[in-house]
This record gives structure tokens, sequence and C-alpha cells, in this order.
């Protein structure tokens, strides 16, 4: 099947799979007369596993550090490895969740100072005091 076929059937944009194939994640069989990539039934395979481990948040690099193990190294398991990549990708959502509680926390914080109920962030009112368009009309006055 052509690229575009493999598109279609794994609904993974041809750009993406292009990628994935100049990073060595997809079996391929070569190219036609027409110089078109050609892939078997196996890479429908490759693109499930790819985007699989892409769900669960690993990197392309990390993808690539499996795959050259798994090609590389047909007889070494790479469940050690999985687990250690997944570890760095768990690690990563962690930190990405507490990033957003603190920006949830200063975004309820902000929506109670619109609201009254609270003296606004002392960051955003000095920002907005200072606003130049607002103080030369106050100094005009």
């Amino acid at each position: 099947m052509t690229i575009g076929q493999l598109s279609r059937r794994t609904g993974v944009r041809i750009k993406v799979l292009r990628e994935y194939e100049g990073l060595g994640f997809l079996y391929t069989l070569g190219r036609s007369e027409s110089n078109y990539r050609l892939f078997g039934e196996e890479a429908l395979w490759c693109v499930r596993v790819v985007q699989g481990l892409r769900s669960l948040g690993l990197t392309l690099k990390e993808i690539k550090e499996l795959v050259t193990v798994y090609l590389d190294r047909p007889s070494e398991p790479i469940d050690e490895l999985l687990d250690e990549k997944l570890a760095q990708a768990a690690a990563r959502v962690e930190a990405r969740m507490a990033d957003l509680q603190v920006l949830h926390r200063r975004i309820l914080g902000f929506q109670a100072a619109e609201a009254g109920a609270q003296p606004p962030p002392s960051e955003l009112a000095g920002l907005f005091a200072s606003d130049p368009r607002r103080v030369s009309v106050k100094s005009a006055s």
C-alpha cells in the first residue's frame, strides 16, 4: 500500500507517517517504480504500536530508543526499558499536573478578585494600575 493508503487506514497524517518512517518506526517494502513508498500490512502494526506508546506520553525520542533496542537486539527483552520510559512519562505528567494546579489556583484567585470577594492578586493589580494609556488619561485630568 502507498503512504496515502496507510494514512487512510490508520487515520494518521501522511506527514506524521513520513516522520515515523524517517525515524525507523515503520516496516517498509521499499519504493514502487514511480518512487512511491510502499508498505505491507506490517506497517499497520507499527503505526498502532507507535500511536499506543504516544498515547501513554512517550516522546518520539523515547520511542526511538525502544525501537532501536527492539530491532538491533531482538533477543534482549525491552520490558525494563519500557518500564523506565513509562516512569519518565508518568513523572512528566505529574509535573504538568502540579503546574496546572498552580495555574488553576491563580485563575480562581483572579476570578474571586473580579467578583469582589477578595483583593486582586498584587502582581495583576500592579499591571492594571500601570497601564500607560490609563495613567496618561489620569494625568491629563
